[in-house]
């Protein structure tokens, strides 16, 4: 009997191990891959237009952008406009010197949110007009996210599969009392 418990446990251990091998690598949500204006860039005057670009096409649904300047006021204009791969909305002219963050919530190919910020310096001061002040509501940034850790489907898996092979070997062969 032991002997047969060994091999079970064994030969779970080393489909378990195959399992993980032969998986590869799993790239579960999309990752921006480009913005414009680029993140870090500086820049003199702003583009009609800023877009962050994505290494998938994006769903259409429910897509916020922001552009926030350095005086803390919101300098996006209108709603953001997904096409694709990218997700873009109008700043026209921006304002003060200084740094502006682009901050973006997308719905990845696969239905889960993608949330990050890009940045870009303006060198030269505009005369643009700002929207109201940017409040933590009106940012989309954030850290990609949202959706559960791949983890917990590990661990879940192995749970059920010790189960299962723990029933497989011990569940039908109990002797009866009479």
């Amino acid at each position: 009997m032991t002997r047969k418990v060994f091999a079970g446990l064994i030969t779970g251990l080393l489909i378990t191990g195959f399992a993980f091998l032969g998986g590869g690598v799993a790239n579960a949500h999309s990752a921006a891959i480009a913005s414009t204006p680029e993140n870090g860039a500086k820049i003199d005057a702003a583009p009609a237009r800023v877009s962050v670009t994505f290494n998938e096409d994006l769903q259409a649904s429910y897509p916020s952008m922001t552009v926030t300047g350095p005086d803390g006021n919101l300098w996006s204009k209108g709603q953001p406009l997904v096409e694709g791969p990218s997700v873009s909305i109008e700043v026209g002219e921006l304002g003060p010197v200084g740094e502006y963050t682009i901050a973006y919530r997308v719905t990845s190919a696969d239905g889960h949110p993608v949330s990050g910020t890009r940045k870009f310096e303006l060198t030269k001061a505009g005369n643009g007009t700002p929207g109201p002040k940017a409040d933590s509501s009106a940012k989309a940034g954030g850290s990609d996210g949202g959706g559960v850790p791949l983890w917990v489907f590990i661990v879940g898996a192995v749970v059920l599969f010790g189960g299962g092979l723990a029933f497989a070997l011990f569940g039908g062969k109990g002797k009866r009392r009479k």
